[in-house]
């Protein structure tokens, strides 16, 4: 296995196609990247902007340049000796029409010879949650029509331009009533059980009819009868039903709340070599060196998923998967992947440049204006309650009925009671058990959530049962089902309660709430960042260290402009204060409260301080206000306060973006002036927290993985704003004109560490790939203020040295603080790193020695990357 260097994560769609990203092949080798790590690139809905909607895993999608697009990539980047890594979603495809696996299901039903490949239960009709009001009424207001899909060759039941393909039987029926030699012939070929090619058939009739306005005419008028139309639906293998029903009653697994993506059972072999056949393919031609898997614990089995896959790809085929790791939690040992995508990788930052006593201040301030919300853990209870209680109510309904089916002593309320109190108290994502007890780890979180839910339940018999199954200790299918769908249930509820609610409810330090993220933990600062190193050397050496990826909630400066509010918390609070003061008249006094309320009011400060402009003028008004309008229109959604996407308050909502459209207006001198003066210190704090923990993902355990963009600064919005087009033409500018480090501005500054950073590893690939990670010790007055490590290989290594916490020492324009700062300081080198050393960067050389001087380090430079010469 070739395990990649570095990486470089493309987003398809939105503007980037095969050809587009040919022409970048040239500057990312340039940068450093040994692997493009590709979005995914299977054919998706018309339009999609993400191309997680999968319609035909087995077509590369036309609409980016198709398979002949997709060869020229691949070739281009074999030529440079690059490799590509490839993003594939196994756990569900899209439940749309556009999908041929899908509209056979709903035309055949359990017929179909795909209606095993998605996980539906078939013992009711498929569920399709379409409409925006009940049937009936849909019905009466003339909605629902019978039409004729002249694309696919069949008859459906039509919903505004939605065609519902009609289940065989329906034929007859139609013809019965209709007299109609297109209707006789379709009923007819129907009918037959040996016409291989249905719709072919049903298109040959439609055709040479001719004139078919006809018939559509008498469809039309057929379609007023209500009690016939009753009749029609009820006779198909699906049945329709408004779109706000879907989350007390599904007969299909979906991801998350997402009701438009349905599970796939990859479980099934069948299934996994249907679903992976040209991923297979471009793996076995070498066009494909490696695999990213998209949310691994949707499925059912995803140690079995993994070992099949391994298998079928080989032993060289590089592997990470999605997978959010709570604290101290590991990945599986039997699973045969490289590691993680790295979300874990940004909680072990946020340690070291969160300031303990900062945090504190700031929680204090805080908790005075949020009410209720400035409680996390209450908040964490409320979010998840809410989502076992409504949002995935009928997720929690259907291993309720299969619970009830193996204890019948228990009532259903007594299980429900028992199901949703220990999905509240799980503390990660999930376990992983199949067949047979639970592995040490997740036998230990299950009995620590079976402990914390009892505490809220008044008889522990029900929960004491539903463990019993969960650790193995029941046999039979009823108990085995239990125990995947209640796996495949707590992720989702885990990542909604916690990613897409709670993190837009809890505003203390919006740079914590991050995918994966500990808000609530106090940060351990140096020694346990190089724990959690140290830990990450042993369990997954090859995982990605990401920073930014498509999903996180703001880009990585904007992360890193935002911790330095912990350091700076009171001049923060104090600012609000003010703020708050001078934007009252944007303020509006609703019935149920002003809006935006105090909480909301301290995130909206946050989030815009995390993407202000440095040159904020007319020029970038405009724009930030659509982004940040944009972004503030979905925060209040995902919190479901006051608002949410299921039911909307318009006028709370238009108060809301009206406010915050308020804040970036040049009309608004006193305010955008008082906020860029106060923000100034942060930004040039944020500034060299951006560039060290570029250098620390550089040269730290792990796959250094870099988004889009984000090699210049990225002080993006949560998506869709991180998923924007960058600026390659700017970028790769920057990069052709070189110059000393000390001439750049900031931005072209970290993607030249980016590139020197890079181009070591290659050069010394089994140094980061196999070396050891080892914690250099500081001494003097400053110590605090700086992280060493080195990396070190039999006789090679390199040393990292970056400054933390430096909100306040820093002046204007100036990215270090002076030799006069870090005064005493200096850091203890052991005897291997004793020898002649130049700082990578800046090529300053170091005297041999035991001690390395800060103030001769950094009294000049943002921060050092030391190699021995």
């Amino acid at each position: 296995m070739t395990v990649p260097s570095a990486t470089y994560r493309v987003q398809f769609r939105n503007g980037m196609t095969f050809d587009r990203a040919c022409g970048l092949v040239s500057y990312l080798k340039s940068l450093g990247i040994s692997h493009l790590y590709a979005s995914p690139i299977f054919s998706a809905t018309a339009g999609s902007t993400h191309g997680y909607d999968v319609t035909n895993p087995n077509e590369i999608d036309p609409a980016l340049g198709g398979r002949a697009g997709f060869d020229r990539l691949t070739a281009a980047l074999s030529q440079a000796g690059m490799g590509l890594i490839l993003d594939i979603v196994p756990n569900h495809m899209a439940a749309s029409l556009e999908n041929a696996w899908w509209r056979s299901a709903l035309e055949f039903g359990e017929q179909s010879p795909f209606a095993r490949y998605f996980d539906i239960d078939w013992r009711e009709r498929l569920t399709l949650p379409q409409l925006g009001k009940s049937f009936d009424a849909c019905l009466a207001d003339g909605e629902l029509k019978i039409a004729i899909d002249e694309t696919h060759g069949n008859l459906a039941i039509g919903y505004y331009d939605t065609l519902f393909p009609l289940s065989m039987q329906s034929y007859a029926l139609l013809a019965e009533q209709l007299d109609d030699p297109v209707l006789t012939g379709m009923a007819e070929l129907a009918g037959s059980s040996g016409d291989t090619d249905l719709h072919r058939g049903f298109r040959d009739l439609i055709f040479e009819a001719g004139d078919i306005s006809r018939l559509k005419d008498r469809l039309s008028m057929l379609s007023q009868d209500q009690a016939f139309m009753m009749r029609l639906h009820a006779g198909q293998h699906w049945e329709l039903q408004p779109w706000q029903e879907a989350a007390r009653h599904l007969s299909y697994r979906r991801f998350f709340e997402v009701t438009g993506l349905v599970g796939l059972r990859v479980e099934d072999p069948n299934v996994f070599e249907a679903s992976h056949r040209l991923v297979l393919d471009l793996v076995r031609q070498g066009q494909v060196q490696g695999l990213r898997l998209d949310h691994i614990d949707g499925l059912a089995e995803p140690g079995p998923y993994l070992r099949r896959l391994r298998e079928a790809v080989g032993a060289e085929t590089y592997i990470v998967v999605e997978k959010i790791l709570g604290a101290g939690e590991e990945l599986p040992a039997d699973w045969p992947v490289q590691g993680t995508t790295g979300y874990e990788f940004i909680t072990g930052l946020s340690e070291l440049f969160v300031d303990k006593e900062g945090l504190q201040k700031l929680d204090d301030a805080y908790r005075k204006l949020a009410g209720d919300n400035g409680d996390f853990a209450q908040g964490r209870r409320a979010a998840k309650r809410l989502m076992v209680e409504q949002n995935f109510a009928g997720e929690v309904s259907r291993l309720t009925k299969i619970a009830s089916s193996i204890f019948s002593e228990l009532t259903a309320e007594e299980i429900t009671e028992a199901i949703r109190e220990l999905l509240i108290a799980f503390s990660v994502y999930r376990t992983y058990g199949i067949d047979g007890p639970l592995d040490a780890q997740d036998a230990d979180l299950l009995k620590t959530a079976a402990v914390a839910a009892a505490s809220h339940l008044d008889h522990a018999q029900p929960l004491e049962s539903i463990r019993t199954v969960l650790d193995g200790g029941v046999a039979g299918d009823a108990a085995r089902e239990f125990r995947l769908r209640f796996q495949q249930l707590s992720g989702p509820i885990m990542a909604k309660a916690m990613e897409d609610t709670l993190f837009y409810r809890h505003n203390r330090l919006l740079a914590l709430n991050e995918v994966g993220g500990e808000p609530d933990q106090v940060p351990g600062g140096v020694e346990t960042f190089h724990q959690f190193m140290q830990a990450r050397a042993r369990s997954q050496p090859s995982g990605l260290s990401a920073t930014s990826t498509h999903d996180t909630k703001r880009g990585e400066d904007a992360r890193a402009r935002l911790y330095a509010l912990s350091e700076g918390a009171g001049v923060f609070a104090d600012a609000v204060e003010q703020w708050q003061r001078l934007n009252e008249s944007h303020r509006i006094e609703l019935p149920n409260g002003p809006a935006p309320e105090p909480n909301l009011e301290w995130m909206l400060y946050q989030a815009l301080a995390g993407a202000w402009p440095e040159d904020f003028d007319r020029r970038h008004a405009e724009a930030l206000r659509e982004r940040f309008t944009a972004y503030t229109q979905k925060a209040i959604r995902e919190a479901k306060l006051r608002t949410d996407w299921t039911s909307a308050d318009s006028a709370y909502e238009d108060a809301v973006c009206a406010y915050a459209a308020a804040l970036v207006s040049t009309d608004n001198d006193a305010f955008t002036e008082d906020f860029a003066r106060v923000l100034q210190p942060f930004v040039e704090a944020g500034y060299v927290n951006s560039l060290s923990q570029t250098l620390i993902k550089l040269t730290a355990p792990g796959v250094p993985d870099i988004y889009q963009g984000a090699e210049g600064f990225d002080f993006s919005f949560v998506d869709p704003d991180n998923r924007r087009l960058p600026d390659f033409e700017t970028l790769s500018g920057w990069l052709a004109e070189g110059g000393a480090l000390a001439r750049l501005q900031a931005e072209a500054l970290k993607q030249r560490i980016v590139q020197l950073g890079l181009g070591l590893r290659m050069e010394q690939g089994r140094l980061f790939a196999e070396g050891d990670y080892q914690p250099l010790a500081v001494d003097g007055a400053r110590r605090d203020h700086v992280v060493a490590f080195a990396r070190l290989h039999h006789d090679n290594f390199s040393i990292t040295v970056v400054p933390r916490l430096m909100f306040g020492w820093l002046d204007p324009g100036v990215l270090f603080a002076g030799p006069e700062f870090w005064e005493d300081t200096v850091i203890a080198v052991p005897p291997p790193l004793h020898g002649l050393k130049a700082d990578l960067l800046t090529g300053k050389m170091l005297e041999p020695g035991t001690n390395i001087s800060l103030a001769t380090l950094l009294g000049d430079q943002p921060a050092a990357l030391i190699v021995p010469v």
